[in-house]
C-alpha cells in the first residue's frame, strides 16, 4: 500500500523552514497535488543480502562490488553483512511532474516536492521491514546509505542496479549521465550489525550542514 504523502516533508522541499507555512492557495496546491502524486505512484522495490568485507583505506566489498569510500567504510564499521536495496515511485510519476512543468512552473516545483518527500516516505516503510526482520535474528540496521552521498562513488549505482536485476524486476535503470530512471528512485546500502549502535535519524546525523534541504 502506498504510504500518505508527509505534508511536513513537502513543506520542506519547497523551502518552508523556521515555522513558516504556505499560504492558503499554496497549501491547497500541496494537498491536490501531492494526492496526484500519490494516485500516480506504483512502490515496488527489490533487496538482496550480501557478505561484507571491510579494508583498509575506505575499502568496502558488497558481495562482488568493491567500493573505495571512508564515508561508507564508517558507517559499516562493526557490520557482518549488508542489503543492497532500490525502489521507484515507477514512471507515471515522471510524467506526472513533465505534465505540470508544461503548465505551471509552480505545479511542477510542488509535484517534485511530493514526489520526493513519497519515496522518503517509501524507502522508510521499507527500512524499518527490514529492521523488524534483523531484530528476529538478533541483529541490527545502520543507516541506508546511497550512492553519490560523502565519498560513496554515484558509479556505482550501476552496480546495485545490476546486482538486483532492476532493469526486470522493477524497470529501473541508470542513465548515461548516473541518474536512476524512473528519476524518483532510491538505491542504498544498509549494514548488518550484531549490536546495535547509537545514531541520529535525518538531517542531524547528517554530515553535510550546507545543504538546502537541511531540517
Amino acid at each position: 500500500m502506498t504510504p500518505e504523502v508527509p505534508y511536513g516533508e513537502v513543506c520542506r522541499y519547497l523551502g518552508y523552514r523556521g515555522g513558516a507555512r504556505p499560504d492558503a492557495e499554496t497549501e491547497r496546491l500541496i494537498e491536490e497535488l501531492s494526492g496526484r502524486v500519490r494516485e500516480a505512484a506504483s512502490p515496488r522495490y527489490a533487496c538482496a543480502r550480501l557478505p561484507l568485507a571491510l579494508g583498509e583505506d575506505g575499502g568496502v566489498s558488497l558481495g562482488d562490488i568493491a567500493v573505495r569510500s571512508a564515508a561508507l567504510r564508517r558507517n559499516l564499521d562493526g557490520c557482518r553483512g549488508c542489503y543492497l536495496f532500490a525502489t521507484t515511485l515507477g514512471a507515471e510519476v515522471d510524467r506526472l511532474i513533465s505534465r505540470a512543468s508544461a503548465r505551471r512552473v509552480s505545479e511542477a516545483a510542488i509535484c517534485d516536492a511530493a514526489a520526493s518527500a513519497l519515496i522518503e516516505a517509501v524507502c522508510d516503510g521499507l527500512n524499518e521491514r527490514l529492521r523488524e526482520e534483523a531484530l528476529a535474528e538478533g541483529l541490527y540496521l545502520r543507516p541506508r546509505f546511497s550512492p553519490g552521498y560523502g565519498d560513496f562513488p554515484i558509479e556505482h549505482q550501476r552496480d546495485i542496479v545490476r546486482v538486483l536485476n532492476t532493469p526486470v524486476r522493477l524497470g529501473l535503470t541508470v542513465t548515461e549521465g548516473l541518474m536512476l530512471a524512473p528519476a524518483k528512485s532510491v538505491t542504498a546500502v544498509i549494514g548488518i550489525s550484531g549490536s546495535p549502535r547509537p545514531h541520529e535519524r535525518g538531517c542531524g546525523g547528517c554530515e553535510k550542514d550546507n545543504c538546502g534541504f537541511r531540517r
